[in-house]
C-alpha cells in the first residue's frame, strides 16, 4: 500500500464526508434549538479541517532531503499532529463555555424539541463517523502514519461524542424533568473533544522528543545478529531516530580487545547492512572493548 496515496484518499474522504454530515447535523441543531446537536455538528467540521492538515502534510512529508533537512520531511506528520491538537481545543473550549451558559439560564430550553429528526440525524453521524475511523484506524495500521492515525481518533470521538448525544436525546423525548441535560451533554462533548486532543498533543510531542525503541524490536535484532556470529557481541545501548520516512538506529557492540581495527570494521558493517536490509533502518554502530 502507497502511504501518500492511501493518506491522501483519507484526507479527502474525511473532508467531503464531514462537511455533508456537518450540514445535516447543524440544521438539525437549528431545528431543534440544541446547543449539544450544534456542538457536534462543529466537532464533525473539525474533522474536515484537520483532513486537510492529513492531505496537507501528505505533500510536505514526501518533499527529499536537502542540504538544511538532511533527514527529509517526514516530521511533518508529528507537526501536523499538533496542529490538528490545537484546533481541537479551541472548539472545545467555545463548547464548554456555550454549555455552562446553557446550564445557568434555564429559560434557553423552552426552544429545544427533540424529536425523530434528532433521533435519526444522530444515529447516521454515529455509523458513519466510526465507519470513517475504522478506514483511517485500518490506513494508519497498514502504512504506520501518525497523522492518519490522529484523524481516525478524531472521527472516533466524534462518534463517541454523538452517542452522548444520542442518550440525552432520547432521556429528554420523553420526560421534562431533565431539563439540564443538554448543557450537560454540551459539557460531555467539550471532554470529549479536549480529552482527544491530549491524546494527539501527547503521542506527537513524544516523537518529536525521541522514543527508546520498543523491546520486541530490540530482540528482533539481536536474533538476526545472533544468527549472523555465533559469539555474544553483548549489544546494547540502542537509540532509534524516527524521522518518519527515515529511521536511523544506533547501538554498541562489544568486540575482543586485541581484535583489528579492520576486523572490527567488516563486522560493524555486516551488522549494518542486516539492519538496513531486514528493518529498513539506517544504523550506526559503536564497538568498544571487551573485558
Amino acid at each position: 500500500m502507497n502511504k501518500v496515496k492511501a493518506q491522501i484518499t483519507e484526507g479527502i474522504l474525511s473532508v467531503v464526508i464531514n462537511a455533508i454530515l456537518f450540514g445535516i447535523k447543524f440544521w438539525a441543531g437549528l431545528v431543534t434549538g440544541s446547543i449539544a446537536l450544534i456542538a457536534d455538528a462543529w466537532h464533525t467540521l473539525s474533522d474536515s479541517l484537520t483532513s486537510i492538515f492529513v492531505i496537507g502534510s501528505a505533500k510536505l512529508s514526501t518533499r527529499k532531503p536537502d542540504k538544511k533537512h538532511p533527514f527529509g520531511h517526514g516530521r511533518w506528520e508529528q507537526i501536523s499532529s499538533i496542529f490538528i491538537a490545537f484546533i481541537l481545543g479551541i472548539i472545545a473550549y467555545d463548547f464548554f463555555i456555550n454549555s455552562i451558559d446553557r446550564l445557568q439560564n434555564r429559560d434557553n430550553y423552552d426552544d429545544v424539541i427533540f424529536g425523530t429528526l434528532a433521533i435519526a440525524v444522530t444515529v447516521i453521524s454515529i455509523v458513519i463517523k466510526e465507519l470513517l475511523a475504522q478506514y483511517a484506524f485500518y490506513i494508519g495500521r497498514k502504512t504506520d502514519n501518525a497523522i492518519v492515525k490522529a484523524d481516525g481518533w478524531h472521527h472516533r470521538s466524534d462518534s463517541l461524542s454523538s452517542v452522548v448525544v444520542l442518550i440525552g436525546i432520547i432521556i429528554t423525548k420523553f420526560t421534562d424533568k431533565f431539563w439540564w441535560m443538554d448543557g450537560v451533554l454540551g459539557l460531555f462533548c467539550a471532554l470529549a473533544i479536549f480529552y482527544a486532543a491530549y491524546q494527539i498533543m501527547r503521542e506527537s510531542i513524544s516523537k518529536l522528543l525521541g522514543e527508546e525503541p520498543e523491546q520486541d524490536l530490540i530482540e528482533k535484532i539481536n536474533i538476526e545478529i545472533k544468527n549472523i556470529y555465533d559469539r555474544d557481541l553483548k549489544t546494547h545501548h540502542f537509540h532509534l531516530h524516527n524521522y518518519i520516512t527515515q529511521k536511523e538506529i544506533t547501538l554498541h557492540i562489544m568486540l575482543e580487545k586485541n581484535m583489528s581495527i579492520e576486523e572490527g570494521h567488516k563486522i560493524a558493517t555486516v551488522i549494518e547492512t542486516m539492519i538496513k536490509t531486514q528493518f529498513n533502518m539506517s544504523a550506526t554502530i559503536h564497538i568498544e572493548p571487551l573485558e
